[in-house]
């Protein structure tokens, strides 16, 4: 079987609804959410999707 789609990291001000799996990393408001999830898009060569304010992953496709 051949994973292609993952998540690779998730960017968070909730630490408490966060557990395992992928690298988490933890901001202090919704800005810095938007910009470290912007920053690791990029640098990962990933997707970012909000899934709700102050929660974003950062998938392989």
């Amino acid at each position: 079987m051949d994973i292609n789609k993952f998540i690779i990291a998730i960017v968070t001000t909730k630490k408490e609804k966060v557990s395992g799996g992928a690298s988490v990393f933890h901001c202090n408001d919704d800005n810095e959410v938007q910009q470290v999830a912007g920053l690791l898009e990029a640098i990962l060569d990933g997707v970012a999707h909000k899934l709700y304010e102050g929660m974003y992953i950062i998938v392989k496709h």
